[in-house]
Protein backbone atom coordinates (compact mmCIF):
# COMPACT_ATOMS: atom_id res chain seq x y z
CA UNK A 1 0.00 0.00 0.00
CA UNK A 2 1.08 3.58 -0.67
CA UNK A 3 -0.33 6.65 1.05
CA UNK A 4 0.69 8.76 -1.95
CA UNK A 5 -1.30 6.60 -4.38
CA UNK A 6 -4.30 6.53 -2.05
CA UNK A 7 -4.34 10.32 -1.72
CA UNK A 8 -3.80 10.77 -5.46
CA UNK A 9 -6.79 8.52 -6.18
CA UNK A 10 -8.94 10.40 -3.67
CA UNK A 11 -7.88 13.74 -5.21
CA UNK A 12 -8.78 12.55 -8.72
CA UNK A 13 -12.23 11.38 -7.63
CA UNK A 14 -12.94 14.61 -5.76
CA UNK A 15 -11.84 16.64 -8.80
CA UNK A 16 -14.25 14.70 -10.99
CA UNK A 17 -17.10 15.15 -8.52
CA UNK A 18 -16.45 18.86 -8.21
CA UNK A 19 -17.06 19.31 -11.93
CA UNK A 20 -20.35 17.38 -11.75
CA UNK A 21 -22.77 20.00 -10.43
CA UNK A 22 -25.80 17.74 -10.61
CA UNK A 23 -24.10 15.15 -8.41
CA UNK A 24 -23.06 17.82 -5.92
CA UNK A 25 -26.66 19.04 -5.82
CA UNK A 26 -27.92 15.49 -5.29
CA UNK A 27 -25.52 14.93 -2.41
CA UNK A 28 -25.63 18.29 -0.64
CA UNK A 29 -29.06 19.73 -1.46
CA UNK A 30 -31.48 16.81 -1.81
CA UNK A 31 -31.22 15.33 1.73
CA UNK A 32 -31.86 18.70 3.48
CA UNK A 33 -34.67 19.39 1.01
CA UNK A 34 -36.34 16.03 1.69
CA UNK A 35 -35.99 16.58 5.42
CA UNK A 36 -37.58 20.03 5.07
CA UNK A 37 -40.41 18.54 3.01
CA UNK A 38 -40.93 15.89 5.67
CA UNK A 39 -41.01 18.56 8.38
CA UNK A 40 -43.86 20.45 6.73
CA UNK A 41 -45.77 17.32 5.80
CA UNK A 42 -46.15 16.86 9.56
CA UNK A 43 -46.49 20.58 10.24
CA UNK A 44 -49.32 19.99 12.73
CA UNK A 45 -47.59 17.03 14.37
CA UNK A 46 -44.19 18.24 15.65
CA UNK A 47 -43.86 15.20 17.90
CA UNK A 48 -43.93 12.95 14.83
CA UNK A 49 -41.14 14.94 13.18
CA UNK A 50 -39.09 14.82 16.39
CA UNK A 51 -39.51 11.03 16.53
CA UNK A 52 -38.80 10.15 12.91
CA UNK A 53 -36.88 13.19 11.67
CA UNK A 54 -33.76 12.32 13.66
CA UNK A 55 -33.20 8.91 12.08
CA UNK A 56 -33.96 10.40 8.65
CA UNK A 57 -30.96 12.69 9.14
CA UNK A 58 -28.90 9.55 8.56
CA UNK A 59 -31.13 7.58 6.22
CA UNK A 60 -31.42 10.24 3.50
CA UNK A 61 -27.61 10.65 3.21
CA UNK A 62 -27.23 6.87 3.10
CA UNK A 63 -29.58 6.65 0.11
CA UNK A 64 -28.01 9.50 -1.86
CA UNK A 65 -24.43 8.33 -1.21
CA UNK A 66 -25.40 4.84 -2.34
CA UNK A 67 -26.72 6.20 -5.64
CA UNK A 68 -23.79 8.52 -6.28
CA UNK A 69 -21.12 5.97 -5.37
CA UNK A 70 -22.59 3.06 -7.30
CA UNK A 71 -23.04 5.14 -10.48
CA UNK A 72 -19.62 6.80 -10.18
CA UNK A 73 -17.85 3.48 -9.73
CA UNK A 74 -19.85 1.94 -12.57
CA UNK A 75 -18.66 4.72 -14.88
CA UNK A 76 -15.07 3.97 -13.87
CA UNK A 77 -15.61 0.33 -14.80
CA UNK A 78 -17.48 0.83 -18.07
CA UNK A 79 -15.23 3.59 -19.43
CA UNK A 80 -12.14 1.47 -18.87
CA UNK A 81 -10.62 3.83 -16.29
CA UNK A 82 -10.64 1.21 -13.57
CA UNK A 83 -9.16 -1.41 -15.92
CA UNK A 84 -6.32 0.93 -16.89
CA UNK A 85 -5.59 1.69 -13.25
CA UNK A 86 -5.63 -2.00 -12.35
CA UNK A 87 -3.08 -2.69 -15.10
CA UNK A 88 -0.60 -0.55 -13.20
CA UNK A 89 1.60 -1.88 -10.37
CA UNK A 90 -0.50 -0.63 -7.48
CA UNK A 91 -2.46 -2.37 -4.75
CA UNK A 92 -6.21 -2.88 -4.81
CA UNK A 93 -6.32 -1.40 -1.32
CA UNK A 94 -4.82 1.86 -2.62
CA UNK A 95 -7.59 2.23 -5.19
CA UNK A 96 -10.42 1.21 -2.90
CA UNK A 97 -9.20 3.35 0.00
CA UNK A 98 -8.76 6.27 -2.36
CA UNK A 99 -12.34 6.01 -3.56
CA UNK A 100 -13.54 5.42 -0.01
CA UNK A 101 -11.63 8.44 1.31
CA UNK A 102 -12.99 10.75 -1.37
CA UNK A 103 -16.58 9.70 -0.79
CA UNK A 104 -16.05 9.70 2.99
CA UNK A 105 -15.09 13.38 2.86
CA UNK A 106 -18.15 14.09 0.74
CA UNK A 107 -20.30 12.06 3.16
CA UNK A 108 -19.00 14.05 6.13
CA UNK A 109 -19.87 17.35 4.45
CA UNK A 110 -23.29 16.02 3.49
CA UNK A 111 -24.07 14.76 7.00
CA UNK A 112 -22.94 18.06 8.54
CA UNK A 113 -25.14 20.15 6.24
CA UNK A 114 -28.16 17.88 6.72
CA UNK A 115 -27.77 17.92 10.49
CA UNK A 116 -27.32 21.70 10.56
CA UNK A 117 -30.54 22.18 8.59
CA UNK A 118 -32.43 19.71 10.79
CA UNK A 119 -31.41 21.22 14.12
CA UNK A 120 -30.80 24.81 13.12
CA UNK A 121 -33.56 25.63 10.63
CA UNK A 122 -36.20 22.97 11.19
CA UNK A 123 -36.07 22.96 14.98
CA UNK A 124 -35.58 19.22 15.42
CA UNK A 125 -35.61 18.57 19.16
CA UNK A 126 -33.04 16.17 20.61
CA UNK A 127 -32.05 15.15 24.10
CA UNK A 128 -28.61 13.82 23.17
CA UNK A 129 -25.42 15.53 21.94
CA UNK A 130 -25.72 16.86 18.39
CA UNK A 131 -22.14 15.81 17.57
CA UNK A 132 -23.09 12.17 18.18
CA UNK A 133 -25.91 12.51 15.66
CA UNK A 134 -23.48 14.04 13.14
CA UNK A 135 -21.02 11.18 13.61
CA UNK A 136 -23.75 8.55 13.20
CA UNK A 137 -25.17 10.30 10.14
CA UNK A 138 -21.68 10.28 8.62
CA UNK A 139 -21.30 6.57 9.44
CA UNK A 140 -24.63 5.89 7.72
CA UNK A 141 -23.50 7.81 4.65
CA UNK A 142 -20.32 5.72 4.66
CA UNK A 143 -22.50 2.61 4.72
CA UNK A 144 -24.12 3.86 1.54
CA UNK A 145 -20.64 4.38 0.07
CA UNK A 146 -19.54 0.85 0.92
CA UNK A 147 -22.69 -0.74 -0.46
CA UNK A 148 -22.48 1.38 -3.61
CA UNK A 149 -18.85 0.44 -4.27
CA UNK A 150 -19.62 -3.24 -3.84
CA UNK A 151 -22.90 -3.50 -5.74
CA UNK A 152 -21.67 -1.45 -8.70
CA UNK A 153 -19.75 -4.56 -9.78
CA UNK A 154 -23.05 -6.34 -10.51
CA UNK A 155 -24.43 -3.68 -12.87
CA UNK A 156 -23.50 -3.10 -16.48
CA UNK A 157 -25.51 0.12 -16.97
CA UNK A 158 -26.45 3.09 -14.81
CA UNK A 159 -30.09 1.99 -14.99
CA UNK A 160 -29.16 -1.36 -13.48
CA UNK A 161 -27.20 0.41 -10.75
CA UNK A 162 -30.27 2.46 -9.83
CA UNK A 163 -32.34 -0.73 -9.71
CA UNK A 164 -30.35 -1.83 -6.66
CA UNK A 165 -32.03 0.99 -4.71
CA UNK A 166 -35.48 -0.65 -4.55
CA UNK A 167 -33.91 -4.10 -4.38
CA UNK A 168 -31.43 -3.47 -1.58
CA UNK A 169 -32.30 -0.28 0.30
CA UNK A 170 -36.11 -0.02 0.20
CA UNK A 171 -36.65 -3.36 2.01
CA UNK A 172 -34.23 -2.19 4.70
CA UNK A 173 -36.13 1.10 5.05
CA UNK A 174 -39.39 -0.81 5.49
CA UNK A 175 -37.91 -3.18 8.07
CA UNK A 176 -35.57 -0.88 10.03
CA UNK A 177 -38.30 0.36 12.39
CA UNK A 178 -39.04 3.67 10.69
CA UNK A 179 -42.68 2.81 9.97
CA UNK A 180 -43.40 0.24 12.68
CA UNK A 181 -41.25 -0.70 15.70
CA UNK A 182 -39.38 -3.88 14.89
CA UNK A 183 -40.66 -5.73 17.95
CA UNK A 184 -44.22 -5.30 16.64
CA UNK A 185 -43.47 -6.90 13.28
CA UNK A 186 -44.09 -10.46 12.26
CA UNK A 187 -41.48 -12.65 13.96
CA UNK A 188 -40.02 -13.74 10.63
CA UNK A 189 -39.63 -10.14 9.44
CA UNK A 190 -38.15 -9.09 12.78
CA UNK A 191 -35.52 -11.82 12.44
CA UNK A 192 -34.64 -10.55 8.94
CA UNK A 193 -34.41 -6.97 10.20
CA UNK A 194 -31.93 -8.09 12.87
CA UNK A 195 -29.51 -9.03 10.06
CA UNK A 196 -29.84 -5.75 8.12
CA UNK A 197 -27.33 -2.95 8.74
CA UNK A 198 -29.90 -0.18 8.30
CA UNK A 199 -31.79 -1.50 11.34
CA UNK A 200 -28.76 -0.71 13.48
CA UNK A 201 -28.27 2.62 11.72
CA UNK A 202 -31.85 3.57 12.60
CA UNK A 203 -31.58 2.30 16.18
CA UNK A 204 -28.33 4.18 16.72
CA UNK A 205 -29.77 7.48 15.54
CA UNK A 206 -32.93 6.93 17.56
CA UNK A 207 -30.87 6.31 20.71
CA UNK A 208 -28.68 9.35 20.02
CA UNK A 209 -31.72 11.57 19.58
CA UNK A 210 -33.12 10.29 22.90
CA UNK A 211 -29.81 10.88 24.67
CA UNK A 212 -29.17 7.16 25.29
CA UNK A 213 -25.41 7.22 24.80
CA UNK A 214 -24.86 3.77 26.29
CA UNK A 215 -23.36 0.45 25.26
CA UNK A 216 -26.31 -0.27 22.97
CA UNK A 217 -25.55 2.86 20.99
CA UNK A 218 -21.91 1.76 20.79
CA UNK A 219 -23.09 -1.64 19.51
CA UNK A 220 -25.25 -0.03 16.82
CA UNK A 221 -22.37 2.17 15.68
CA UNK A 222 -19.99 -0.81 15.66
CA UNK A 223 -22.34 -2.85 13.49
CA UNK A 224 -22.72 0.01 11.00
CA UNK A 225 -18.97 0.62 10.77
CA UNK A 226 -18.32 -3.13 10.58
CA UNK A 227 -20.77 -3.34 7.68
CA UNK A 228 -18.86 -0.56 5.93
CA UNK A 229 -15.59 -2.50 6.28
CA UNK A 230 -17.20 -5.74 5.07
CA UNK A 231 -18.72 -3.97 2.04
CA UNK A 232 -15.34 -2.44 1.15
CA UNK A 233 -13.59 -5.80 1.50
CA UNK A 234 -16.21 -7.42 -0.72
CA UNK A 235 -15.77 -4.54 -3.16
CA UNK A 236 -12.05 -5.30 -3.30
CA UNK A 237 -12.82 -8.83 -4.48
CA UNK A 238 -14.60 -7.40 -7.54
CA UNK A 239 -11.49 -5.54 -8.71
CA UNK A 240 -9.66 -7.54 -11.38
CA UNK A 241 -6.30 -6.83 -12.93
CA UNK A 242 -6.20 -6.88 -16.74
CA UNK A 243 -4.55 -9.96 -18.12
CA UNK A 244 -2.47 -10.05 -21.26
Amino acid sequence: MSLRVTLATASRVLHQLRRDRRTIALVLVVPPFLLTLFRYVFDGQPETFDRVGGPLVGIFPLITMFLVTSIAMLRERTTGTLERLMSMPLAKADLLLGYGLAFALLAAVQATITTAVAFGLLGLDVDGPVWVVVMLATANALLGVGLGLFLSAFASTEFQAVQFLPAVLVPQILLCGLLVPRDRMNGFLEAISDALPMSYAFDGLERAIAGETDRWLALDASVVLGSVVIALLLGATTLRRRTA
